[in-house]
């Protein structure tokens, strides 16, 4: 059995591809937009909450908006994933993002960030 074909594996992957992406948005953004406070510890607090919200209410969101995602040909995606954002900044209140759309811009970070580190271990 492949190592990276284990759940939790996949999961650990996850999170840490969730908290590098929030770390990189703080950055990109500033932290007058997306903020975490200054522990490094937060950050990956936050990336676990936002990694259990993409596996528990994400897939949940994503057939319930299934028509919009069809419809706009996967573009809704980008809306969904700055929701998942969003509740999780609500959830956990360490994370603070000033608005939707700043939301919305992080998921997109996150996206890039994913993408790049899926695109490296496929490599190997």
């Amino acid at each position: 059995m492949n190592a990276l074909n284990s759940s939790f594996v996949r999961f650990i992957l996850r999170w840490i591809v969730c908290s590098l992406g929030l770390w990189i948005a703080v950055g990109i953004l500033g932290s007058d937009k997306i903020s975490y406070g200054s522990k490094i510890s937060t950050v990956i607090e936050a990336g676990f909450i936002l990694a259990v919200v993409n596996v528990v209410v994400k897939p949940l969101v994503v057939i319930l908006s299934l028509p919009a995602i069809l419809l706009s040909l996967g573009l809704f995606m980008i809306l969904v994933n700055g929701f998942m954002v969003f509740l999780a900044s609500k959830l956990f209140t360490p994370l603070h993002v000033t608005n939707f759309f700043i939301a919305i811009l992080v998921g997109m970070i996150i996206g890039l960030v994913n993408y790049l580190v899926t695109a490296i271990i496929e490599e190997r």
